[in-house]
């Protein structure tokens, strides 16, 4: 995560699993509303790029369904939770 921007988006999503209970998971969606509530929509797929990000890292894993999920591959949606 190189820009100023990208790091925001890292504390936003970090910031918000934070405030849920451990094993518990937001939607991106839920982040980008948060930071850029004017235009989340266009937003997302920047929130998406960070979510992989932090995924690479360790620190979040992507799941659908329940179930952890490659987010290179994953379609449709995903949602977040902190590793555990």
């Amino acid at each position: 995560m190189g820009s100023e921007e990208d790091g925001r988006i890292g504390k936003g999503i970090m910031g918000l699993l934070g405030q849920r209970t451990p094993g518990a998971t937001i939607c991106p969606s839920e982040v980008s509303r948060e930071l850029f509530p004017d235009d989340w929509r266009e937003r997302m797929d920047d929130v998406r790029r960070v979510a992989r990000h932090l995924e690479s890292r360790g620190e979040i894993e992507v799941v659908q369904k329940g179930r952890v999920v490659d987010p290179a591959t994953a379609k449709g949606p995903i949602r977040l939770r902190r590793r555990g």
